[in-house]
This record gives structure tokens, C-alpha cells and sequence, in this order.
């Protein structure tokens, strides 16, 4: 369980607010692009020429080999927490991607972008409310607050052979600051407070392979299956933990050590697909992916357990195995309509389970939710606007744990073009 927090968005600017994020590296970001989120999170598996596909460097083949692709997305996120009888709400909003694409020789094309790996948000406080305390030292307050994101950079490649068969491999460079800080506070002027806190710039490289066979079905079905793993990453980068003294008794450096975060990963992913596609009219997918930080040494490290103990009901933080199961379709009643624009849209549904990489005090923190979204087509080529909706819940009310319930919107904006077209006369 999380300590008794009063929840409360604070007036600061976040990439993400969730009080879970106080733990380990923050809160992971999903993955992909709107096309992706609109879809459940799936990717391992698609293969779609209109849109690019970060979920897997393979996929990044399936494209016509004279376009220029790009993708830059936005996702509004709004959430309500609830803990017993407390009830406080939060909205914040980020870039999700931006990638673009291009061809490098007959089958075989480049990506390169920069999306979020995780983030961290949150703001809360509370009065100490033992009447020996206070009957002692007067009323005390403790407030805690939190901000900052780790990126993912990464640039990718991919082939297809014997046209079926496609390989890909990707370099990611995460990198990014994260700073928690915590406050304790006394009425009585006698009594000294305490602030303390970490500063984290971290960075870690990492690789990502995937590949993808796609296998006819007739004339116009066909059936993909993807596999993507990606490794895991040692942190480099700095970790400064201070602890002083304020208030008019004195003031004093209790502590202070800044050092790197020595034998701290971030864990690796191995990931599996299955797609269906009909004709360029339907499509559905379902892919799982699994991941274990138990072996990170993340919650080990000063700076990622939350600065929590345990016990006075407060929570132990472990890192754990991390699972998520997706499914997802696309359906667009005729793509070459020339009469009812509404034909020419294509039309994603999805839904999704997943366990987050910690668990608190023994219990594991689930999420799960729905997702709906439409690409607009505009213009010519395959440009679009892509709008999705996702609806869900994380944690509980039980132990006296966090649930949110949360409403996200995402935005992408697909913009397609020939550019590398040769001049058949001079």
C-alpha cells in the first residue's frame, strides 16, 4: 500500500501524474504511436504501408519503397484517484513520438525518432495526526513532489527477404532527469524541519531486434507473426541524494552523496504477435510481452524506492515481472470510395491487460482498459489524422492502495509523400 496520501494535482507542468510514479524510474510510457494506442497498444505483428510502426524494427519494411513517412503524436492523459474516502483528479499532456522514415535500397528502409520511456509526477502531503506527536512538537506536515522523464532516441533499419521474411534492429539511447523531493515540517519554532531529496540524470543504451514472417492465405488474407526483444540496459549518469536541516533552531547538512547508480538495469522485453489481415479492409492482432526488473536492482537503489520504509503504514517496494496482454482490429469499409467519405476511414477498436514492474507491500498493481480510435484521411496519399480514446483503471482501492480511473485522448498526425523518385529523362 501507499502511504496515506493527500491527493492532489499540483499547479506544475508534468509529462505524467500518477502517484505510482514515485517509485523505480517513474510511471513507463506506452508505447508506439496514436495508431498503435488506438488499437489496444498492439504492433509486434502489423504490417500496414500507410502508417509506421515503432513497436517493431521489422515492420519497418512494410512500406512503398519510394515514400518519405512521418508521425508525430500527442496524448492528453486524465486521470481520477481514489484512496478510502480521498478523491482528487489530474489531467496532463505530452508529446507521445515523433518518427519519420525513409527507403534505403529496394526492400530494405531506415527509422529514426524520439518518444517517452517513462515519466514521473506526482505531488502530495499530510498532517501528522498522533496526538502524542503533536502534544510534543507541535503540528508536522510532510509533502513530497516529483517531475522528470526518461527518452528513448532511437534509430533502426530493416530488410525483408524472399519477401515474406522481414528482419530488423534498432539502437535506443535513454536518457532524461527525474527529481524527487520530500519536506517535513513543525509548527514549533524550537523544532528544526527536515528536506531531502534526489536529483537523477541517468542514461543507458540499449538494442532492439525484431522480425516478422507474413504468410499468404489466398489471394487476399494473410497471416503475420512477430517477435521483438529488446536488451537490457545498465544506467550510467548521476544519482545526488541530499538530506538537510531547516527552520530558525539551526541549519545543517545532514547528508549529501552524489555517485553513479552502480549495478541498476533497466529490464529487457521479449514480445510475440500474431496478425490477421483481409485485403486492405480488415485487420486484428494480439500480442504479449514480458518483462523482469525482480534482478534490476532497482529497488534497491537510493532514489527509486519511493523514500519509503516500511512499516507506520507506509510500503515496500519490490520490482517484479511485468506482463501485458493485448488484442486490437482495424476495419475500413472501402478505402477507394469516392461517394461517402465516412468509408474511407479506417476504424480501430482494442482492449488490453497488464501488471505493472513493482508490487507494493506483496500486491501487484494491474491495469486494464479499452481503446477506440479512427484515421481521417486528408489530402492525398495515405496522409491522416488519427484520433484515439482509451478508457481504463489501475490499482485498487484494497489495502489502502491507489485506483485510478482514467480517460486518454491521443492525436497523430501521418504525413506521407514521394520524394525519391528518379528523373526517367534529363
Amino acid at each position: 500500500m501507499l502511504t496515506a496520501l493527500g491527493l492532489g494535482a499540483q499547479a506544475q507542468t508534468y509529462g505524467s501524474y500518477t502517484p505510482y510514479s514515485i517509485f523505480g524510474v517513474g510511471d513507463l510510457a506506452p508505447g508506439g504511436t496514436a495508431y498503435n494506442k488506438s488499437m489496444g497498444g498492439v504492433g509486434i505483428a502489423a504490417r500496414n504501408n500507410r502508417f509506421l510502426n515503432p513497436m517493431n524494427p521489422a515492420a519497418v519494411t512494410a512500406r512503398d519503397s519510394l515514400a518519405f513517412m512521418a508521425d508525430y503524436s500527442l496524448l492528453q492523459d486524465n486521470k481520477i484517484f481514489r484512496q478510502g474516502d480521498m478523491i482528487s483528479a489530474s489531467n496532463t499532456m505530452n508529446v507521445a513520438d515523433f518518427v519519420i522514415s525513409f527507403p534505403i535500397w529496394r526492400s530494405s528502409a531506415m527509422m529514426v525518432g524520439i518518444m517517452p520511456y517513462s515519466d514521473t509526477g506526482y505531488g502530495y502531503g499530510y498532517l501528522v495526526t498522533d496526538p502524542n506527536v503533536i502534544g510534543r512538537t507541535g503540528n508536522v506536515s510532510y509533502t513530497a513532489s516529483g517531475s522528470g522523464s526518461l527518452y528513448q532516441a532511437f534509430v533502426g533499419a530493416g530488410a525483408t527477404f524472399w519477401k515474406r521474411l522481414s528482419i530488423g534492429a534498432e539502437f535506443i539511447y535513454h536518457f532524461g532527469m527525474i527529481e524527487k523531493t520530500f519536506t517535513e515540517s513543525f509548527s514549533e519554532a524550537s523544532y528544526n524541519g527536515a528536506s531531502n531529496g534526489h536529483k537523477l540524470q541517468l542514461n543507458a543504451p540499449a538494442g532492439k531486434f525484431g522480425l516478422q514472417y507474413e504468410q499468404p492465405l489466398g489471394a487476399k488474407s494473410s497471416l503475420t507473426l512477430g517477435a521483438t526483444y529488446k536488451t537490457a540496459a545498465r544506467l550510467g549518469g548521476t544519482i545526488d541524494s541530499y538530506r538537510y536541516s531547516t527552520g530558525t533552531a539551526a541549519s545543517d547538512t545532514l547528508y549529501h552523496k552524489n555517485g553513479a547508480p552502480g549495478n541498476v538495469r533497466l529490464a529487457s522485453e521479449k514480445g510475440i504477435g500474431l496478425s490477421f489481415r483481409y485485403a486492405d479492409k480488415f485487420m486484428a492482432e494480439a500480442d504479449y510481452t514480458r518483462s523482469d526488473w525482480s534482478t534490476t536492482g532497482i529497488d534497491l537503489r537510493e532514489g527509486m524506492t519511493g523514500n519509503l520504509t516500511t512499516g507506520a503504514g507506509r510500503s515496500a517496494f519490490k520490482a517484479a515481472m511485468t506482463e501485458s496482454w493485448r488484442v486490437g482490429f482495424e476495419y475500413v469499409p472501402n478505402r477507394n470510395d469516392i461517394r461517402y467519405y465516412y468509408n474511407k476511414i479506417a476504424y480501430r477498436a482494442g482492449a488490453y491487460f497488464k501488471k505493472e514492474y513493482f508490487t507494493l507491500d506483496g500486491n501487484p498493481v494491474n491495469a486494464y482498459g479499452i481503446t477506440l480510435g479512427a484515421t481521417l484521411p486528408v489530402f492525398r496519399w495515405y496522409n491522416g489524422i488519427t484520433v484515439g480514446m482509451e478508457f481504463g483503471q489501475r490499482g485498487s482501492i484494497k489495502n489502502n492502495m491507489i485506483r485510478e480511473t482514467y480517460a486518454n485522448f491521443s492525436i497523430g498526425f501521418n504525413l506521407f509523400d514521394i520524394w525519391f523518385v528518379k528523373n526517367r529523362y534529363e
